[in-house]
């Protein structure tokens, strides 16, 4: 499972940022699950940042984002990302793709 979080960030907030969404990657490579981790700018727009995460499953990535430290050093970050979906499945050759269907709740 990737998560993309990207960030719209103005040139004078840069340094900052930078601290912390490295802290926050940091927090979240602690977690069980966690496969792999980038943080990144964009190469035309400087102003546009991401944060990329890959875990092995997305009960993984949930729990990791209810975990105490997470909530503190990570959390606070994630909600400055841009409001948009961020949670994808890995696409592999020759596996079936996640089918959004209603849930029985009985």
């Amino acid at each position: 499972m990737l998560v993309i979080s990207r960030f719209r960030v103005e040139a004078a907030d840069a340094a900052s940022f930078r601290i912390d969404v490295e802290r926050a990657a940091a927090v979240l490579a602690e977690r069980p699950g966690h496969l792999a981790g980038h943080v990144g700018r964009n190469v035309d727009d400087p102003e546009l940042w991401v944060l990329s995460t890959q875990w092995e499953n997305v009960g993984s990535y949930r729990r990791a984002l209810s975990a105490y430290d997470v909530k503190l050093g990570a959390v606070p970050l994630l909600s400055r990302a841009i409001d948009e979906p961020s949670a994808y499945e890995v696409v592999e050759s020759g596996t079936e793709l996640n089918v959004e269907q209603t849930r029985s709740l009985g």
